[in-house]
């Protein structure tokens, strides 16, 4: 009786055992695998930002946040070029990252509290420091965001731009008649077309949009500042691996600069004495490894792309449409926020 009692036990171990099993999704392939599986990244970039990601007329993109990507195809896959770029609208970005159409979002997308707790997604560090501003027609003698009361102002929806102008306009007791659309290239048509007195963005997407107007000097970035947005790229929790990869990508190319180590220097710099660029560069192995990467995978992003300040200058800078000074993404040997974690 004892023996049929013990069989019937270790059977209903394995029923609720099997059921367990049944009901447990199969494990989730990891990104990093999948992308090696496929051959290419994807990455979720914005629809048209110039300086940041546009297609041109030959559907070649560049701007800042597409050399994160190229970076990142370098590290993994030893080839920028074996990046693809999926634009995404501030409604679909996240959606396209939660549901793996793309691999990472390297668009402009600010790190807050309740992305970070509430969507299933971590930033992997910060690429540009901007804040939120206004552009207006030089026309209606605007000069400061306070003369805004009883505009309508263009934004984008589902976007923390939308919720900081809010804030701002309640915050300083001001009346505003919002017009919120999708997007980018719509908002800019309504601006243009008078269906609101101003637009409202991150600071650089104002530059952006500014570059591209039929006569840019005939419109004005007023100076305020009504926000902080720390833009960088997002990937999915639950894979630290690539959370890794991202993070420590974005690293090398801001301790490249920190270095001197520069897209043209990067093959003599191989010679280079100082332990930090050794292992950087891949001379003193094990940091590549660690990630799961190739040895070269810092070499290969620095000789893609170049170090986080040529990315910058060549993108954005003042000698650039866009026309953006250095400020806050500056190294923070210069006055900015930009400071490399150790690599070692």
């Amino acid at each position: 009786m004892k023996f049929v009692h013990t069989a019937l036990a270790s059977l209903a171990v394995l029923a609720i055992a099997a059921t367990a099993n049944a009901q447990t999704p199969p494990a989730r392939t990891s990104t990093l695998d999948a992308v090696k599986a496929r051959g290419t990244l994807i990455c979720g970039v914005n629809t048209a930002l110039p300086g940041f990601s546009s297609p041109d007329a030959k559907g070649e993109w560049s701007g800042l946040d597409v050399d994160m990507c190229k970076a990142i195809a370098a590290a993994v896959l030893g080839d920028p070029s074996k990046a693809k770029y999926v634009p995404t609208t501030s409604q679909q970005r996240f959606v396209a990252l939660q549901s793996g159409e793309v691999d990472v979002l390297t668009r402009n997308a600010t790190q807050t509290l309740l992305r970070d707790t509430t969507l299933g997604l971590h930033m992997a560090g910060v690429n540009f420091y901007d804040g939120q501003g206004f552009i207006v027609k030089r026309s209606m003698k605007v000069t400061s965001a306070k003369q805004l009361d009883g505009a309508t102002v263009c934004v984008q929806p589902g976007t923390t731009t939308e919720l900081n102008l809010a804030d701002y306009f309640r915050s300083n007791k001001l009346k505003f008649t919002p017009v919120v659309i999708e997007r980018l290239e719509e908002n800019i048509a309504a601006y243009q077309a008078g269906r609101c007195d101003a637009y409202t963005t991150d600071a650089s997407g104002l530059a952006s949009v500014r570059s591209n107007l039929a006569a840019p000097n005939d419109h004005y970035i007023l100076p305020e500042r009504i926000s902080k947005e720390p833009l960088g790229p997002m990937v999915r929790k639950g894979d630290d691996q690539w959370f890794g990869i991202v993070k420590w990508t974005l690293t090398a190319m801001i301790e490249a600069e920190e270095y001197g180590v520069t897209k043209g220097n990067v093959d003599e710099m191989l010679k280079s004495t100082n332990p930090g660029i050794q292992r950087m560069l891949g001379v003193t192995p094990g940091f590549g490894k660690a990630l799961g990467l190739d040895e070269k995978w810092a070499y290969n992003v620095i000789k893609a792309v170049g170090n986080y300040g040529e990315s910058y200058e060549k993108n954005v800078g003042p000698k650039t449409p866009i026309g953006l000074e250095r400020g806050v993404n500056d190294l923070w040997t210069k006055g900015g926020l930009m400071y490399a974690l150790p690599l070692r």
